[in-house]
């Protein structure tokens, strides 16, 4: 089978590997569409790697026993290798796992992890069948594409009474747009690429801003000068972590998303005195995936216009200079051409 390899600063290439077997509860997927990430983050610094990717939808080649999948079904590959077992595992919570199995000791081989690839083995407690009528793009959106933020608002108790400032308007912070528009939510959000800017605000988005134009007493003004009720995010800048605590009203709540940053937190001054609740925030809980595939059901057209772009395999190259370029909403791959 085919694997997209990285094999350089700004140079991938598509490498033929064996393809992997499924094992016990796992299954082989055969994989029909691969959103992107930030893997074009590895590409543009050369991280040399066959195990691109966490993202994928597909169908079931084979398994090695009868489970909740069979040979046919089409399904939405969920992140991570927990071990099933824990109490985080069983209560859902599976992607903050720290008993992941070896993968090679478990599988008998070294292929088979990576999402931008033909094929793929996973747990079959990790694929979650997609319904009839449900596009493959579309389901590929309940991982990175609403997921992080999915949950976002789902800790945040996110609601139609509430005012949302989203920081960082790439694919993630556009997947939030989506969901709290969903939920009814006014939203304020605020990208430094205008391409972004405008793919917000045709998702919905009730303020567009540009970060050297945002101040303090202009987003009080759209809050009744009192402050935002909640935040979510998805720059991973220090700035837009400052700016999000600094916006939030007295006893509002944040979500952080994006995994980078080096925010300075005043514990007194920023928490404390403001009675701010802060959660962190990776994936969602699998209790959750049914209302997940339901509001993808309901979100057609919105998901139509968060996908932007699509592009073969062999095309990587292409698609990984336009994710770098920041003018893109999500990518998608496809494994086959």
């Amino acid at each position: 089978m085919k694997v997209l390899a990285i094999e350089g600063p700004r140079r991938s290439a598509l490498h033929e590997v064996t393809t992997p077997r499924p094992v016990g509860d796992w299954a082989l997927v055969r994989v029909t569409c691969a959103p992107m990430c930030t893997e074009f983050k590895g590409y543009r610094e050369g991280r040399v790697s066959e195990g691109l990717g966490h993202e994928a939808v597909g169908v079931v080649e084979a398994v090695a026993q009868e489970g909740p999948v069979q040979p046919g079904n089409r399904v939405v590959v969920m992140p991570q290798y927990p071990c099933g077992q824990c109490t985080l595992c069983l209560t859902g919570d599976y992607i903050h796992c720290e008993h992941s199995p070896d993968f090679v000791a478990k599988t008998g081989g070294d292929t088979g992890q990576a999402t931008m690839a033909q094929y793929l083995i996973k747990p079959m407690s990790l694929l979650v069948p997609i319904p009839d009528e449900m596009p493959d793009e579309h389901a590929g959106m309940a991982c990175c594409g609403l997921g992080p933020t999915f949950s976002a608002c789902d800790r945040l108790g996110l609601s139609g009474m509430d005012t949302v400032l989203i920081t960082g308007l790439g694919p993630v912070g556009l997947g939030g747009v989506i969901n709290a528009k969903h939920r009814g939510s006014r939203v304020i959000a605020i990208d430094p690429v205008a391409y972004r800017r405008e793919l917000a605000a045709s998702l919905g988005a009730d303020h567009v801003l540009e970060p050297t134009d945002v101040t303090l007493e202009h987003i009080r003004d759209l809050c009744r000068g009192r402050g935002v009720d909640k935040a979510i995010e998805c720059a991973g800048v220090a700035a837009a972590q400052r700016l999000c605590i600094d916006a939030l009203r007295r006893r509002g709540e944040m979500a952080f998303v994006a995994e980078a940053g080096d925010l300075v937190v005043k514990v007194s001054q920023d928490l404390i005195r403001k009675g701010l609740t802060v959660h962190g925030v990776w994936h969602y809980n699998m209790g959750r995936t049914p209302a997940m595939m339901e509001q993808i059901t309901e979100m057609g057209v919105q998901l139509d216009q968060l996908i932007t772009h699509r592009f073969p395999m062999s095309g990587a190259d292409e698609a990984f200079e336009l994710q770098m370029t920041g003018e893109c909403g999500k990518v998608v791959l496809d494994p086959w051409s």
